[in-house]
């Protein structure tokens, strides 16, 4: 039996990937490659972050690019990003009626911010409150935001698009994103 080669990764997809990864980021913000699912799309890769104020996760989240060169219904280009993002919230803000508008603007907002040229976003948040019983009664109260978003990005180089997502993390962090032309500080060595 005779297996043929493998198609060769489109150019295009390896560009696209190599943007996912910026040479710099928040110092709160810790980046890591992660598995990319197989099954979605004919090409994917995907990156993981962390939030960290001092040694306390604030926030994790995943971003994952997709590429089918054919497009796939409903992406309106062959690239589509797809987005998680989970915060500890107060119990009081989650209560909040308008938790979920302010969440999604805040991920429109920031691919605008960062002129992250895209189209056909959709995307869901939650509220969750975790209560324990039994054993588990005496655990605290917790209560978390997550949202779920995709959407086509219109350009190979993904930069502006993960420096949004990151953005993102940062606010559902409580931590406001830096404007444009400020710089972050290093981060020290003792903070992590």
């Amino acid at each position: 039996m005779t297996f043929g080669e493998a198609p060769p990764v489109p150019p295009e997809f390896l560009r696209a990937a190599e943007s996912l990864r910026p040479p710099e980021v928040r110092p709160e913000i810790e980046l890591e490659d992660l598995p990319a699912p197989q099954r979605l799309a004919p090409y994917s890769a995907a990156i993981g972050a962390s939030v960290y104020r001092g040694d306390e996760e604030l926030a994790v989240g995943r971003l994952i690019l997709l590429y089918d060169p054919d497009g796939q219904r409903g992406w309106e280009g062959p690239f589509r990003l797809v987005a998680y993002v989970r915060a500890d919230m107060e119990p009081e803000i989650t209560s909040d009626p308008l938790l979920g508008p302010v969440a999604w603007s805040w991920l429109t907002e920031a691919l605008e911010a960062r002129t992250a040229a895209y189209t056909a976003a959709g995307g869901t948040v939650t509220r969750a409150v975790s209560e324990g019983f039994g054993n588990k009664a005496g655990d605290p109260v917790s209560t978390e935001l997550e949202l779920r978003a995709s959407w086509s990005p219109l350009e190979e180089d993904l930069s502006g698009h993960v420096a949004a997502w990151c953005d993102l993390m940062c606010l559902a962090a409580g931590i406001p994103p830096l404007p444009p032309d400020v710089a972050a500080l290093p981060r020290r060595s003792e903070d992590r």
